[in-house]
């Protein structure tokens, strides 16, 4: 059985920034407060809360120093920390943030701002409330039944999550170029290594009998790469361990291919191939 491994698996810059940083104050600190999950991975999640990370839902909660995950949080909540003193240790995602300061920018030139992404992301919900005017578009359907109040306005700017499934948002770029009656600015910020880590699982799922995702439940980088791999590979898996792969049967299984999302550790990318290897 061969095993392709892709080169892009792994940890993106965000997650190993945020994860040093967490690591190196926990040193220092012993306890720290994070608002909201710090990645979406159990397994390191779990590790961090044994070494004194608490998990909290709100700045409201806050009592210790608070570390602000790499999804980055609201401006509200910069507002109420800096209302209540409470110091915050930022490690959001560089590139989330130079976003944040995009929104906010666009917005002072009174543009209508519409946000490529998912609703209810942490990442998404975050860079829409630098926005003064606008709204959040999830996907084609949603923008074709936006498109008569879109051509009202005098100019309509579009930014995206950094986490963007790629093919969606050139499916809605190019209905919005073909559509739009009044001047449209389109500024992709997807981040380049969700982009080359989308690219490398399109083409080895299409290279292989079987193809495995590995990352969290929760993770909206690792779910994209799943419904990649599922529309180019018939038997495609997300799991979140190895554990989930020891009921599987690769007997007649010639060729295996391995994407991780930007928040699964090397460990877990090793665990995986490990097994497979043992099922040669």
């Amino acid at each position: 059985m061969e095993i392709l491994l892709g080169k892009t698996a792994g940890f993106c810059m965000g997650i190993k920034h945020a994860i040093k940083m967490t690591d190196e104050n926990l040193k220092k600190y012993n306890k720290l407060e994070c608002l909201g999950d710090l990645l979406h991975n159990n397994q390191v999640l779990e590790k961090l809360k044994a070494r004194g990370l608490k998990v909290i839902d709100s700045i409201d909660e806050a009592k210790e120093k608070v570390i602000i995950r790499a999804h980055g949080v609201t401006k509200a909540t910069y507002e109420m920390a800096e209302k209540r003193n409470i110091e915050l240790i930022d490690c959001t995602c560089p590139k989330v943030l130079k976003v944040h300061e995009l929104a906010e920018k666009l917005s002072k030139k009174n543009s209508y701002i519409v946000v490529i992404g998912e609703k209810k992301h942490p990442e998404t919900i975050g860079t829409y409330s630098f926005v003064q005017n606008g709204e959040i578009i999830q996907d084609i359907e949603e923008l074709k039944l936006r498109m008569d109040e879109l051509n009202k306005k005098e100019i309509v700017e579009v930014i995206t999550q950094t986490t963007c499934n790629i093919k969606k948002f050139k499916e809605i770029e190019n209905y919005l170029k073909e559509n739009i009656k009044t001047k449209l600015k389109v500024h992709n910020r997807i981040c380049n290594a969700t982009e080359l880590r989308q690219k490398e699982t399109d083409k080895i799922s299409k290279q292989v009998d079987f193809m495995i995702i590995i990352g969290g439940i929760k993770s909206s980088n690792t779910n994209k790469l799943y419904e990649i791999s599922k529309q180019n590979c018939k038997n495609a898996i997300k799991i979140e361990t190895v554990k989930e792969l020891y009921n599987i049967n690769f007997n007649n299984i010639n060729k295996v291919g391995v994407m991780a999302g930007a928040s699964t550790p090397d460990e877990s990318i090793e665990d995986v191939i490990n097994y497979l290897k043992e099922r040669k």
